[in-house]
């Protein structure tokens, strides 16, 4: 059986802002390396699968951002989404596209904007969720081994085991912090978004459990985009077919999977300097310690203080804690329109 890569690349990043813009997210920029995350994304997985087997999903206003980065991409193997309907359409769409070219397709699927620390690791987690699902005929997700207990992610209630996977007893949402610290002493596992699958299973799914997505699967099955993606009611691949199959499996990972979802996060992922500061660009730290700083295209200089986090670009500074990185929407909300969303 041959295997395809997925990767969705849509969103805007909000909570990278000032850096992040619905032109420029996240996805597209050098947050962790030199290379954008999108580029890190691709050739970490080009080891497993060829850039002819590769899909990106992205936002139509992306798509050309998107080709320039990764030219060596089919054009075709770039799906620019007319609108944003979630995961399940987006999955959906490229489970159909994958069963037209390659009925025997198994799907790798992944987001574009996570660091990952150990990539053998990772490429060996995928191959065993690919051989399982294929083996099983089931919908796979890699479960991460947790590291912490953190409430910033769903986790992923472990059942029954089944040769090298188990069954998924129940996903859980995002939880307080004293439910997490729980749920980690339970051995439950992070719900990374990590799916593995064939492609005829996954639309098979859709169809019996998914009627958010599966009355206009005929529409995707005929390659008309636009009419397919107005014909969705905008929902996860989570709630729409994970929680509602009966055959859904997890393995656990260990690879040093972080979803980067806030300024903080970098903190995790960055290599820091002696004193514990995460720091890119042009920065330059003095007395200063465990913070986090993006200089980009500026110079930025720190003295005597810690845990903060600075972000600067086009004449517009972020300067907030580490501890309130994560509440970057609640600033955006009362920001005028021409601060929120600069030219």
């Amino acid at each position: 059986m041959s295997r395809w890569a997925v990767i969705l690349a849509g969103g805007v990043g909000s909570r990278f802002w000032p850096l992040s813009t619905p032109s420029r997210p996240k996805q597209l920029l050098p947050l962790i390396t030199r290379s954008p995350m999108l580029a890190e994304t691709a050739r970490r997985l080009a080891p497993t699968v060829k850039a002819d087997r590769t899909m990106v999903i992205t936002n139509a206003s992306l798509a050309a951002a998107v080709a320039k980065l990764l030219p060596t991409l089919p054009a075709t193997n770039i799906v620019a989404e007319p609108r944003s309907a979630g995961t399940a359409p987006a999955l959906a769409w490229a489970a159909a596209e994958i069963a037209k070219r390659d009925p025997e397709g198994t799907m790798l699927c992944v987001h574009a904007d996570w660091a990952i620390g150990d990539e053998p690791g990772f490429r060996a987690a995928l191959s065993l969720a690919a051989d399982e699902a294929e083996k099983h005929r089931a919908l796979l997700t890699v479960g991460v081994v947790p590291t912490r207990p953190d409430p910033g992610f769903g986790y992923i209630r472990v059942g029954a085991k089944v040769d090298a996977a188990s069954r998924v007893e129940k996903f859980l949402e995002k939880p307080d912090r004293a439910t997490a610290e729980r749920l980690v002493r339970e051995g439950c596992l992070w719900n990374s978004g990590i799916f593995v699958w064939r492609a005829a299973d996954f639309l098979e799914e859709i169809r019996a459990h998914c009627p958010e997505v599966a009355p206009a699967l005929p529409l995707a099955m005929r390659g008309e985009l636009k009419a397919f993606f107005e014909a969705c009611t905008p929902i996860s691949v989570d709630n729409g077919v994970l929680e509602r199959s009966g055959k859904v499996m997890v393995i656990p990972g260990s690879f040093g999977w972080d979803d980067v979802g806030t300024w903080d996060a970098l903190h995790r992922v960055r290599a820091l300097d002696a004193a514990g500061n995460a720091a890119a660009g042009d920065a330059h730290l003095v007395a200063s310690k465990d913070n986090v700083v993006h200089a980009d295209g500026h110079t930025v200089v720190l003295y005597g203080v810690e845990g903060l986090v600075v972000a600067a670009r086009d004449g517009l500074t972020l300067v907030t804690t580490r501890e309130k990185a994560a509440e970057l929407k609640t600033l955006l909300d009362a920001l005028p329109p021409d601060v929120r969303e600069p030219r």
